[in-house]
């Protein structure tokens, strides 16, 4: 827990937790009454300082008063000797914000975010976040650059991993639990941190999957997809938001007036601050949008960017746009009070220094049981022919591990843990000799050096192995290193020689069950035949390997479900299952193949559809989609009231059997589709789900309630609207679901 000695300034008052919002404005305004221009543009300015000590410059700015946050500083002893400067040695004694990169854990890490959304379980992604919270707290760390809630789309981005998938409803439930989970029921709690979401707005939508580059997306999808996570996440009480890299319709998210001040602000109340991205203030000029560094601090103060991360734009200039008027003083202030508000949200001016003896146990019971839920429930099972899975442990003599990602504790906590600790890591090899208990062999080959490897020097000893063995367990995907900010990838198939090691591994004619660890969903198609069982557990983090085991083993039922759809090939996207119909929907009646047309024949426009002429335009998997060790029965689908008032609550319900013969979790998901709209609708939306767990033999109602709210949508005006009409609603496994009813709202 922090702690610090109280001072008569204004700025070093106690904060009391039960204070009024009244209180604590007054509070904020008495502080920035006192405060010079200098000291109120060194609130709005953030430096990264790292761990090879603190320079000097540093400082002098924290005893100056002219700096308000730092970055990248995780020696609680470097953190306490800061705050200490900045609390007892400067003017007014404001404390700093001290922010990290906490994206899936600190020292224990969580699935990453594109494997926690898969669990569809806002209960363990919360207590995931809660976890890392605490343990980055004990080191003095008081802000997160998380959640990312920009909608993904589009697998070959990098940053796809940090994200929580392609859906505006799921995306906004679980980055809402993330919020909740890293700033608890207080900010001022022990073990609490401001959280920030990010990136404001529509940076999942970079052309061609690059990071960083142009987004061009339409106002009616700004308002209707992407906006929504976010507004999910101010009405979750998030301290901060971050702008995005990216230009939207042609101005950059940090210099925009009309989404920072006029959505944000003034549409949605938020009253906590904005941080740009890493250095994008003085990126401006680079996009075009501005002549220099002056100009850029410039636009962004008028769009109502309150903080600077890593850059001097707003230090340099700042000042003299203000001497001038071209930035008024109210402008100034008012940025400087939404940072003061949070740092007094926080309880800083009470606790600004950390006591490092409280610090929180790390990989403590509590940490690991919550990483190894998530990962459990995360991850997915796609493909289990012929009951290849789960393995049967009392009939094994012997199973094969192979694959460069078996053993590999680095790896398998995935992208931008720049805290993580390998060492606490329980890779897959490890827990199936644990799980083994002398009743069979673990037999290990990596078969390759690394994910990336196209050596095959170690394919024969590998073969060798399967050939000895009961069944081959192959884990496979990316090195961590492929995925995260700035690793995107144009071929997002297997990389290295792994397709071919599975194909080898293939012709031994034992069972093969694949595991694949990956920061994106890969396209599958050139092992998919080759493998009896899939299951994809992304990088799942310090508890991997149990999780792993104990699903290949049937001591759990797998539960995920996957969170973004998974393309056949690379060509296909974006593909997402909540798209528009077109005028011209393809079907199987439509389509034909590039290998079925007659080269000789008449030009003929082939059905006329909305196809590719050498691809199925179906999904690998679809959104939702995963397997389970049960088998589950969707039937008696009703709806309430057929004709319901637009006052009046729809209760959507169905029957859910467990036909299976084991007991498991099924996520029970509901999709709706507004036939006809004022602007075009998807032909599925995400309306709910629900995780029931059933007995074998057991059955249960499902029941959906939706409310006129539910329905609602922007429409060509840009305003909220839910508009009378015919709805059609599905429930069941996957967005593919096919048990279907209707009802047709009245006004």
């Amino acid at each position: 827990m922090r702690n610090t000695k109280t001072s008569p300034q204004i700025g070093k008052k106690l904060v009391d937790s039960n204070q009024t919002e009244q209180a604590l404005e007054d509070r904020v305004q008495a502080l920035l009454a006192q405060m010079t221009l200098a000291e109120k543009i060194g609130q709005m300015c953030q430096l990264n300082v790292g761990d090879q000590g603190v320079p000097d410059e540093v400082a002098q700015r924290v005893r100056g008063g002219t700096l308000g946050s730092i970055i990248n500083v995780v020696d609680v002893d470097a953190v306490n000797a800061l705050q200490r400067t900045a609390v007892h040695d400067s003017r007014l004694g404001i404390p700093l914000l001290v922010g990290r990169d906490v994206i899936h854990g600190f020292k224990t890490v969580m699935p990453i975010p594109l494997g926690q959304a898969a669990s569809w379980n806002p209960d363990v992604v919360r207590e995931g976040a809660r976890i890392a919270a605490s343990e980055a707290a004990s080191h003095g760390i008081n802000w997160t650059f998380a959640p990312m809630v920009d909608i993904a789309r589009d697998p070959r981005w990098g940053r796809i991993a940090e994200s929580l998938g392609e859906d505006p409803m799921l995306s906004s439930t679980l980055g809402a639990a993330m919020v909740e989970g890293f700033q608890g029921r207080a900010l001022a709690a022990a073990g609490a941190i401001a959280a920030c979401a990010k990136h404001f707005v529509g940076y999942g939508a970079a052309e061609s999957g690059r990071d960083y580059a142009t987004t061009n997306v339409p106002e009616n999808e700004l308002h209707n997809v992407h906006l929504r996570p976010f507004h999910a996440a101010v009405d979750a009480g998030v301290a901060s938001l971050m702008t995005s890299f990216s230009d939207i319709d042609g101005v950059p998210a940090t210099a925009n007036a009309r989404l920072v001040n006029g959505v944000l602000r003034d549409a949605w109340g938020f009253d906590g601050f904005v941080v740009s991205d890493w250095d994008s203030i003085r990126q401006l000029a680079i996009h075009g949008l501005t002549a220099d560094d002056r100009e850029s601090a410039y636009e962004a103060a008028q769009a109502g960017v309150d903080m600077e991360m890593q850059g001097d734009a707003y230090f340099e200039h700042l000042h003299s746009l203000v001497d001038a008027g071209e930035v008024a003083l109210g402008q100034v202030d008012q940025a400087v009070a939404n940072i003061l508000r949070v740092k007094f949200r926080l309880g800083l001016f009470e606790q600004a220094t950390t006591d490092t003896a409280t610090l929180r146990p790390i990989a403590d019971s509590d940490a690991r049981k919550a990483a190894y839920q998530v990962a459990l429930q995360g991850s997915v099972l796609l493909k289990n022919d012929g009951g290849a899975l789960p393995l049967n442990s009392n009939s094994l003599k012997s199973i094969a591990v192979i694959g460069p990602l078996a053993d590999d504790p680095y790896e398998q906590m995935g992208t931008w843990v720049f805290d993580g600790d390998a060492a606490l890591s329980v890779t897959p090899l490890q827990s199936l000799r644990d799980a083994a208990q002398g009743k069979f062999d673990v037999l290990y080959a990596p078969g390759l050096d690394s994910a990336r490897s196209r050596d095959h020097g170690g394919f024969e000893a590998a073969v060798k192995l399967a050939e000895q063995a009961d069944a081959a367990v192959l884990v496979i995907g990316e090195d961590a290193i492929l995925s995260g900010e700035a690793h995107s990838r144009a071929d997002i198939c297997l990389p290295g020689a792994q397709a071919e090691l599975v194909r080898r591994v293939r012709g031994t004619g034992k069972p093969v069950i694949a595991v694949v660890m990956a920061g994106r969903p890969l396209t599958l198609g050139n092992i998919l035949d080759q493998v009896d069982a899939l299951l994809y557990a992304w990088h799942p983090g310090t508890m991997g390997g149990p999780a792993i085991a104990d699903l290949l083993f049937g001591v759990v039922s797998p539960s995920g479900k996957l969170p973004v759809t998974f393309p056949r090939v690379v060509g296909q996207i974006p593909l997402y299952y909540n798209h528009k119909n077109t005028g011209k929907p393809p079907s199987d009646d439509t389509i034909a193949h590039i290998d079925d047309i007659d080269a000789r024949a008449p030009q003929t426009s082939l059905g006329m559809t909305a196809f590719h002429l050498d691809v199925h335009f179906s999904p690998q998997f679809p959104f939702g989609f995963g397997l389970s060790y049960a088998s589950f029965r969707y039937s008696d689908i009703s709806v309430s009231n057929p004709n319901p008032a637009m006052h009046e609550p729809v209760v959507i319900s169905c029957q859910l059997e467990n036909t299976g013969a084991v007991s498991a979790e099924e996520v029970a998901q509901l999709y709706v589709r507004d036939v006809v709209g004022n602007v075009t609708r998807p032909v599925r939306e995400l309306k709910g789900w629900q995780r029931v767990r059933l007995r074998p033999g057991e059955s249960t109602t499902v029941e959906f309630t939706l409310l006129a709210d539910d329905l609602a949508f922007y429409g060509r005006d840009l305003k909220l609207r839910t508009e009378p009409g015919e709805f059609h609603a599905w429930i069941g496994g996957s967005s593919a679901a096919e048990l279907q009813t209707q009802f047709c709202l009245h006004a």
